[in-house]
């Protein structure tokens, strides 16, 4: 085994993972926003957690190719993008430009961001915590970047095991059209690359929202609440999903997350 063999690590799988998926990103729903009712309820999202931008500032932790930082700036935020993926930036630059959106991206690790202590109002992740590798220390360090009275905005989905008897239903008729159907060229997705990580990461079992406060207090964070109220970013993402899709991700039990820092 040659060393760069050697030295590649579950990061390096994610990174990887995650750069080749940039070229289909923006064709997937449920990444991109494809309508305005989408739009809005993210904006009523941020509204209701964050409330106006107002000119603080914002990290949006494993921006991809910007669609969150994009909501954020839209609400007056001044807005950082973080990201370990060359490609998703260089996309994420490019919509910026075209935009004309002042949207500052870096490089970086979003478990070891490398920024200022007390540096954000707000620190804003979507479907991340999934994929950590740590989240003990990464909550750790969201809350060393945050300023005091800060807030901690996590939008994800515990897609393990369904929790509820319709949830379990709604998954079996989804596996079954999925069989039966033409997968969808849009997604991009590789699923043997997908299940390796996922049978790595932390939450390999599952994000359960319950698992992350718990996490999230150890860490400091204190006024923890769990908001499943998702409906009309739900509603605006199946008008461009195939029916599978819709019954899958309705199996799953997501949700927003938000934290302060005292």
């Amino acid at each position: 085994m040659d060393d760069a063999a050697l030295n590649w690590s579950l990061k390096d799988d994610i990174r990887e993972y995650w750069s080749k998926r940039s070229e289909t990103f923006d064709l997937s729903p449920g990444h991109e926003i494809f309508n305005d009712e989408e739009r809005e309820g993210w904006h009523a999202l941020f509204r209701r957690h964050l409330g106006e931008g107002a000119g603080r500032p914002v990290l949006d932790l494993a921006s991809g190719t910007g669609v969150i930082s994009h909501l954020l700036y839209d609400l007056g935020f001044q807005v950082t993008g973080l990201d370990f993926s060359d490609s998703m930036l260089a996309r994420a630059r490019a919509k910026a430009d075209q935009r004309q959106a002042k949207i500052r991206f870096i490089a970086g690790d979003a478990e070891q961001t490398l920024e200022a202590d007390a540096a954000y109002d707000a620190v804003v992740t979507r479907h991340l915590v999934w994929t950590l590798v740590n989240p003990p220390e990464a909550f750790a360090e969201w809350f060393r970047v945050l300023k005091p009275g800060g807030t901690l905005l996590i939008v994800d989905a515990d897609t393990g095991v369904p929790r509820t008897l319709k949830a379990r239903a709604l998954r079996s008729v989804a596996r079954l059209l999925a069989r039966i159907t033409p997968a969808s060229p849009r997604l991009g997705m590789d699923m043997e690359t997908h299940n390796r990580i996922l049978k790595q990461v932390y939450f390999s079992d599952g994000a359960r929202a319950e698992r992350i406060v718990e996490l999230l207090q150890a860490r400091g964070f204190q006024d923890v609440i769990v908001d499943r109220d998702l409906s009309a970013i739900h509603r605006g993402q199946w008008r461009n999903m195939p029916l599978r899709q819709q019954l899958e991700r309705a199996s799953q039990d997501r949700y927003a997350i938000r934290a302060r820092k005292p």
